[in-house]
């Protein structure tokens, strides 16, 4: 059992919607212990305490809070899973949930999120802050209320964002194509490949076309396992076979997501290419994604991109490397077909990419 508070404002009036809340650690529910000279968790039986303008919005809302907190830092595979039966025990009594969830590590639990909950149909809105909620200038309480206020948006009886987001600085985006990019600044994050879902102002604006439709027929299906035998390989001048070796070489290795330069591009050494190549040939899934923020891997363009189409590497188009990490988790785990799992790691499955 996780610790509930049930909070109605608009009582005596019937709620319009109801939001649960989940909330997993991170900057924004600290507060600071003057006695032991520390920021610890606050407690949510005080949320109206804290933020006191949830007193005037007129729907109801539900916090749980983990057992354990969790730092991002230390959010794992596990805990997305966790996070998934959470949200499918509840699908049904909430019209929509709110993550309260540290900034490190995000964007791969909104990616995560976004594949493991197939046939979504309801508002997941991950939040966060840059400084605590019991700091004088923090940014956790617009966050939150406007994160709350996004989640129980309706139009015509059905949400408004009806996908996995993240709420941060007056940007909606896309859970899957967001990234931190800051973190001294409350704009922690972007979305350089997808525009932005909607900015809060003095009203919130949706960017109706970028959203993802409502689909009347979907039923929630709950992925229940992700593959973590993977890795990340961000290329740099001088990398040698050595560090190549060892990397591939990893004892039950099944994925490999690979950093690459510009639109795709990597060395043409042929120790490099055959060492690939190798690993292709025994069963090893590798992406190419770029590392540059914006833009995308376009395999083929230049030579050198081409040699890694031809030796079997999977282009990543513009995916982020939270999005092929999690994306490569799920599919090793779920899909058995090695030409299939390529196809369908090529292809987007709920928005994570650009066709």
């Amino acid at each position: 059992m996780y610790q509930t508070v049930h909070i109605n404002p608009a009582l005596p009036n019937k709620p319009r919607s109801s939001v649960l809340v989940i909330y997993t650690g991170g900057t924004l529910g600290m507060v600071y212990d003057r006695l032991n000279d520390q920021l610890v968790p606050f407690d949510f039986e005080q949320i109206l305490d804290r933020v006191p303008e949830i007193r005037r919005l007129d729907f109801e809302l539900t916090v749980v809070t983990l057992n354990e907190l969790i730092d991002s830092s230390n959010m794992k595979p596990d805990h997305w899973i966790d996070l998934g039966r959470i949200i499918r025990k509840n699908y049904v009594d909430f019209d929509s949930f709110v993550i309260l969830h540290g900034t490190d590590t995000m964007a791969y639990t909104a990616s995560a999120l976004s594949f493991l909950l197939e046939g979504l149909n309801k508002p997941v809105i991950l939040t966060g802050a840059q400084l605590p909620i019991g700091v004088a200038r923090t940014d956790a309480r617009e966050n939150f209320i406007t994160a709350l206020e996004i989640a129980a948006a309706q139009e015509n009886g059905r949400p408004m964002v009806p996908e996995v987001c993240i709420y941060f600085n007056s940007l909606l985006l896309r859970g899957n194509r967001a990234k931190k990019k800051e973190s001294v600044h409350f704009n922690a994050f972007h979305s350089e490949n997808y525009p932005h879902l909607a900015m809060a102002g003095v009203s919130i604006e949706y960017n109706t076309p970028f959203i993802r439709s409502y689909d009347p027929e979907a039923h929630l299906v709950l992925h229940e396992e992700m593959e973590t035998q993977v890795m990340v390989l961000p290329l740099f001048p001088g990398i040698n076979r050595q560090v190549i070796g060892a990397i591939l070489g990893i004892p039950g290795l099944r994925g490999l997501i690979l950093e690459t330069y510009g639109a795709g591009n990597a060395p043409t050494d042929t120790w490099f290419l055959n060492a690939l190549k190798s690993a292709v040939d025994r069963g090893l899934i590798i992406a190419n994604v770029s590392q540059c923020d914006g833009g995308r891997v376009t395999q083929g363009r230049y030579q050198t991109s081409k040699l890694l189409q031809q030796i079997g590497v999977v282009s990543g188009g513009d995916l982020t490397v939270e999005a092929a990490v999690t994306k490569l988790m799920f599919l090793l785990a779920g899909e058995p077909d090695p030409d299939r799992l390529k196809k369908r790691l090529a292809e987007p499955i709920c928005g994570e990419m650009s066709v």
